[in-house]
């Protein structure tokens, strides 16, 4: 049977902690943020910068903060540095040494836990839905943290999500999450959710499996575990 693990052991797991995926990723080039998530980050914001408040990006499993650092700098450039508020957030505190652009901030936490200071106009999150428990849990609190017509995006395997026997949601799982607002492209693995909403799936969480191995990126994953709720 598979073992299961809470919230607090699983940020104590090996495959969670010592991830290596993200810690150096930069905002753009081969593994950048446009082509892992098919945004173009500075542009989203550039695009929403002639509002009166500031347009608020969260990036979620920041790694070592570089891709906020760079978007700080790329719209400082533009003379919008004052225009926007950048947050990433990590749940190792590993960031890049040096000091931080005045409009960004870097948290160290758990997404599970973390409360926000109010709505984001943009959330993302490359690849790092893969080591997360309640992944469903997870997905209904983002939604909750986004503006009227706020923009989410991640690398999401919903094969990840499985039955307390062990066997994949599948395509109810896909449609219950486009019945809640969600996209989710298959091809790509990627979900998706433009605007508010506040969120309900019918599973209860039971745990996650840090020994699930390699996902679709090669790379060791964890696998949650949720049983209906009647």
């Amino acid at each position: 049977m598979t073992r299961l693990l809470d919230n607090a052991a699983l940020a104590r797991s090996s495959v969670v902690a010592n991830c290596t995926m993200n810690r150096e990723r930069r905002l753009s080039g081969s593994n950048g943020y446009g082509r892992e998530l098919g945004i173009d980050v500075i542009a989203e914001i550039c695009v929403r910068a002639g509002s009166s408040s500031p347009v608020r990006w969260l990036d979620l499993c920041c790694g070592s903060g570089r891709a906020p650092a760079e978007a700080a700098a790329l719209l400082a450039e533009r003379g919008l540095g004052g225009r926007a508020e950048i947050i990433g957030l990590d749940l190792v505190d590993h960031f890049a040494p040096g000091p931080v652009p005045t409009v960004v901030r870097l948290v160290s936490g758990s997404v599970a836990e973390w409360v926000p200071d109010g709505r984001f106009d943009l959330i993302t999150c490359v690849h790092g839905l893969h080591y997360l428990g309640d992944k469903l849990g997870t997905l209904s609190r983002i939604a909750s943290w986004l503006t009227g017509d706020g923009l989410f995006v991640a690398n999401f395997d919903a094969r990840s999500v499985r039955h307390a026997d062990g066997s994949p949601s599948g395509r109810r799982l896909i449609a219950q999450l486009r019945a809640q607002g969600f996209d989710y492209d298959s091809a790509r693995r990627r979900i998706s959710r433009r605007g508010h909403g506040q969120v309900r799936f019918p599973y209860r969480y039971l745990g996650a499996d840090d020994q699930a191995g390699p996902n679709y990126t090669g790379q060791p994953a964890v696998d949650s575990f949720y049983e209906p709720i009647p």
